[in-house]
């Protein structure tokens, strides 16, 4: 079994869709409302049935809007909201995949990924040094797996590699980037845009999947129902939010009929 059919199990669908929950400011952000967490549980698991009966294969819980994001290292209080939330999530859908993104401390997601029962985190930094709005981020592998190994070694790492909003350190060709973060233990690859909700290059999934045939590589901003099909000629998979929200605005509520309208082009894509 290679790593497209592993996560094909995993996600329960060859090209599978991932929902994006982007929650409402946690405790600790810079526009957090100082409220508790009783809305943001709400809105997220509003968000989190929409795109259940809208078709999506998983969810991702990520603290999307508590910019700017810690460089390295999440605070204590964004952790404890996240794994709280995300606990809300799995006791409510206890049988979709969900996975875990806390910005940006891939560390920390594996916490809260086994705390809260999820599946899988999204490393947005793995295998480079980075330069992106909170300054010098310098997540390495090495300490990532041996948490992963001590915590919970069932935890998939989906890696983002040249991560949108951000330029790595060494200028190194994208595919040479994602083969390496491929070689030292990623379970996928995650190419994006320049910015949240932007298209993906198809030109750098084709470079991706020519060095990497055999192992999942995932589109991590801008697929809608136009540009899917072209996308989905090359990747395995796709993680999905601005497009499936009300007016395809990323701070906007989940829209229960964008997402039933892109799992249709999606199932047709699936069954070619």
């Amino acid at each position: 079994m290679n790593k497209i059919q592993e996560m094909e199990m995993l996600f329960g669908t060859k090209k599978p869709i991932i929902g994006m929950l982007h929650l409402k400011p946690l405790p600790g952000s810079p526009i957090y409302d100082g409220q508790g967490l009783g809305k943001v549980i709400e809105t997220a698991l509003k968000d989190a049935q929409a795109l259940v009966n809208g078709g999506v294969n998983a969810l991702q819980v990520e603290n999307f809007n508590d910019p700017s994001y810690f460089p390295n290292e999440a605070p204590p209080e964004t952790i404890s909201a996240l794994t709280i939330v995300a606990h809300e999530v799995r006791k409510s859908f206890p049988k979709i995949p969900i996975g875990i993104c806390l910005l940006a401390d891939p560390e920390a997601s594996i916490a809260v990924a086994h705390c809260s029962g999820a599946q899988y985190i999204r490393a947005t930094f793995f295998t480079e040094a980075s330069v992106d709005v909170s300054g010098l981020v310098t997540r390495i592998p090495h300490a990532i797996l041996r948490y992963r190994k001590f915590l919970d070694p069932s935890i998939k790492i989906l890696a983002d590699v040249h991560i949108k909003h951000s330029a790595p350190l060494g200028q190194r060709p994208i595919e040479e980037a994602a083969y390496d973060a491929a070689y030292f233990m990623a379970d996928a690859i995650l190419i994006s845009g320049k910015h949240t909700g932007m298209p993906t290059n198809i030109d750098d999934v084709k470079k991706v999947k020519k060095v990497l045939p055999e192992f999942p590589v995932y589109i991590g901003s801008g697929v809608n129902t136009k540009s899917v099909g072209e996308l989905f000629e090359y990747a395995d998979g796709a993680i999905c939010g601005s497009s499936l929200k009300y007016d395809g605005i990323s701070t906007n509520d989940v829209d229960e009929k964008r997402v039933v309208e892109f799992m249709k082009v999606v199932q047709k894509i699936r069954q070619k």
